[in-house]
């Protein structure tokens, strides 16, 4: 992570830059484009390299197209870049068919030669599956939402039959494949760029200087201030209505929602809590709620002596009130989670007996573990508000004092931003709270990344965590065909987090969007932004 960070600082010294301290002309972008102001900062343009932030949930999809995205209605994989696809008897052999006349962004540093061909399908998979290939250790080696899939044991080749046929074959039938290679996370690059950067020695540039297929090619990125982006002319689905689109990145929270009071900002993309009545007072605003595919949690490192033992676990979660967080910190715009899949999840279990707030109880098995006297433990709290929790601060804070309810002492380590894959390596720290935002509808999205075998290597699985029966269970779902199979599978591995407790579950996060009600043709989607190719300005 820390080489993902150095790529912000040098994006400031490239040409990318018109210069760090310019601000942005609102009138000026508002003629021809609108600003979205955002809540985070990218580390990377390239949305292989990072799990979540802007990068995966906002700007990529401007930038890149996938071969399959995602039906925001049924969270079903249909035709993008891959106009169709069939699968052999087994399960295990993809084959996609892509269109044709497909243009790569001409930028100030690449102008392709040749339209979109399978050679960059391949190019862009095996980066990632490809310890040898020549981009896998640029920007540090690291694909934290494919490590967490596990995806490099899945995939064993990636092959171009022709110029427009692709072919994957796994090492066994994945029912999430199709989903998986349909998110943000998957973007196909040009390998015609990629071999001119590699001769010119200056690889670094693919995640720097980005070319893809999307609607708005970068044109500008000041670090901390704006991210610019032009209009693809080329556009494979025909140019769209606005020359530009500003991100601007240099206020967070209350300074974000005060831009777009006073028109800076022409849309504001989730905005916390407590911002949304004064936004609803607002006539001039639209607000849009999106689904919630999301949840905050608490990671528990079960390597620690005492919560290595599942009945400390399961009183730290009987102690959590988490009424009052939703009330607190949601405003009851949240809803309770008694897992990590979200509500709208098709294999959901909630067990109330298992997740619910009971002091006596808590006090109890702490009694019983050996901790009648006192426990004390650390927890790790990013202060950046996240759609799946509007005020971090606050809701360690909440937990901080049920915990204390108890007679356990928790210690906060607060900072600016707290990383999962920095923290990986920390072992002072005890909990985490945390959160994760699905890409797909499926439940393996949520509980491998976060709770496999797999993932624990990687170290991504940050409760350091490892059931091999809850393992079986997730890959056999991944291989049987009838739904109803399926739901029994998850619903089986989830009675085992009820039972082991590596996580506590906090809440799910609504989603909201607001935005000047002159601009129309924003899509909603339960997983990230969709693109901008339909937003026109009314007057």
């Amino acid at each position: 992570m820390k080489a993902l960070l150095k790529l912000s600082i040098t994006l400031c010294s490239i040409a990318l830059v018109a210069g760090c301290e310019d601000t942005i002309d609102h009138t000026k972008v508002r003629q021809d484009g609108f600003v979205y102001c955002d809540q985070g900062r990218p580390s990377t343009f390239n949305p292989q390299l990072v799990d979540g932030g802007i990068t995966v949930e906002a700007i990529a999809p401007q930038l890149y197209d996938t071969l399959l995205t995602l039906n925001s209605g049924t969270h079903q994989p249909v035709p993008n870049l891959a106009k169709s696809w069939t699968v052999d008897e087994s399960g295990t052999v993809y084959t996609f068919n892509l269109r044709d006349n497909v243009e790569f962004h001409t930028t100030d540093w690449f102008t392709p030669t040749r339209t979109l061909n399978a050679d960059d399908v391949v190019f862009s998979f095996e980066r990632i599956l490809d310890t040898d290939h020549p981009y896998h250790q640029v920007g540090g080696s690291v694909y934290p939402w494919f490590a967490g899939i596990n995806f490099a044991s899945l995939v064993t080749r990636v092959i171009a039959i022709d110029d427009h046929t692709v072919q994957f074959t796994l090492s066994k039938p994945d029912n999430s494949f199709l989903s998986n290679i349909s998110t943000a996370h998957a973007p196909i690059f040009s390998a015609e760029y990629g071999k001119i950067l590699q001769q010119e020695e200056n690889k670094l540039n693919l995640d720097t200087h980005p070319v893809g297929t999307g609607p708005f090619y970068l044109d500008e990125y000041q670090v901390a201030d704006l991210v610019r982006l032009k209009r693809h002319n080329k556009y494979w689905r025909g140019p769209v209505e606005m020359d530009q689109v500003v991100f601007d990145i240099s206020h967070r929270g209350a300074g974000a929602l005060a831009k777009l009071l006073r028109g800076e900002c022409d849309v504001l993309n989730s905005p916390v809590s407590s911002q949304i009545p004064i936004i609803l007072k607002e006539d001039s605003v639209v607000l849009q709620a999106k689904p919630a595919m999301n949840v905050s949690f608490i990671a528990l490192n079960t390597q620690h002596p005492a919560l290595s033992d599942q009945r400390v676990r399961k009183a730290l979660n009987l102690a959590i009130n988490r009424d009052n967080i939703l009330e607190a910190v949601y405003y009851d715009s949240g809803e309770k989670a008694y897992t990590l899949l979200p509500p709208s999840s098709w294999a959901y279990q909630k067990d109330q007996t298992q997740v619910r707030y009971d002091r006596n109880y808590a006090m109890a098995l702490l009694r019983d573990a050996g901790y009648d006297k006192g426990l004390e433990l650390t927890m790790a709290v990013p202060l950046e508000p996240r759609v799946y929790n509007p005020s971090p601060r606050k809701t360690a804070e909440l937990i901080q004092a049920n915990l204390a309810d108890v007679g356990v002492t928790l210690n906060l380590l607060t900072d600016e931003r707290v990383d999962r894959i920095e923290l990986a390596n920390i072992q002072e720290v005890d909990l985490l709270l945390t959160g994760w935002v699905g890409n797909t509808g499926d439940p393996d999205n949520y509980l491998r990344p976060l709770l496999s075998c797999s993932s624990k290597r990687e170290g991504l699985n940050l409760s350091m965590w490892c059931n091999d029966d809850f393992d079986f269970l997730l890959d056999l779902a991944l291989e049987v065909s009838e739904p109803r199979y399926r739901v029994n599978l998850y619903r089986q591995a989830q009675n085992i987090l009820f039972e082991q407790v590596p996580v506590i579950p906090i809440a799910h996060g609504q989603k909201y969007q607001a935005h000047n009600d002159d601009l129309t043709g924003f899509r909603t989607s339960p997983f990230n932004a969709q693109p901008f190719d339909q937003v026109v300005r009314l007057k």
